[in-house]
């Protein structure tokens, strides 16, 4: 009876909201306060999860179409090209789709990441930056179980924020690239992927 109750109270204004801070359908969004009794961040949490969720589902199948979107700084001076892909041409030519892939174009001219992944990052450039990290935890003159684990600890963090889908998104910090994604893929109904991205500087 109470959640009959609270789901009645839910306002055509706070769907809107959540609409627009998650990208979510309409429907979803009523489930999602529906499920929260109204709590607008709980809403937002229920929508990631089961965002990610769906793209977990998803992740496994073929994407052979998509589009590559670029980015030219206003100064001329700075350039990225980013390859999006999913499983059709019928998503790849949405707007959805598209400005997904203008918006990963930017978070890339802004954020200058390494790679796609954080499995993906050299390992020349991981070795150098590990040396670095032994360094500084050797300085540190702890015993040698915590300096491994100074050591581990700031790795995986330079991990996280040089790879492209670990980073917050430059427009809305409070989710990764991979949330973004996310919702895109349940929104749109298929499996969505960077190809690649290639970023230029003077």
């Amino acid at each position: 009876m109470l959640k009959l109750m609270m789901t009645a109270t839910i306002t055509a204004e706070q769907v809107r909201e959540l609409r627009q801070r998650t990208g979510a359908a309409v429907l979803d969004c009523k489930q999602a306060l529906a499920e929260a009794y109204g709590d607008m961040e709980k809403a937002i949490t229920i929508l990631r999860t089961k965002g990610k969720a769906q793209a977990a589902k998803k992740s496994q199948r073929a994407t052979h179409e998509g589009a590559v979107s670029a980015y030219i700084h206003s100064n001329n001076k700075l350039g990225v090209l980013v390859s999006l892909q999913c499983e059709t041409d019928f998503v790849a030519k949405s707007d959805r789709f598209q400005t997904l892939a203008r918006d990963i174009a930017l978070h890339v001219a802004a954020m200058d990441p390494l790679s796609v992944s954080a499995s993906d990052i050299d390992a020349g450039m991981l070795a150098a930056e590990r040396a670095i990290v032994e360094e500084q935890a050797a300085a540190a003159g702890k015993p040698a179980e915590i300096q491994l684990k100074m050591v581990e600890g700031k790795m995986k963090k330079f991990a996280e924020e040089r790879a492209l889908l670990s980073q917050p998104f430059v427009k809305d910090p409070g989710k990764t690239v991979a949330d973004l994604i996310s919702e895109a893929v349940s929104e749109l109904g298929e499996n969505i992927t960077i190809g690649g991205f290639s970023r230029l500087a003077i």
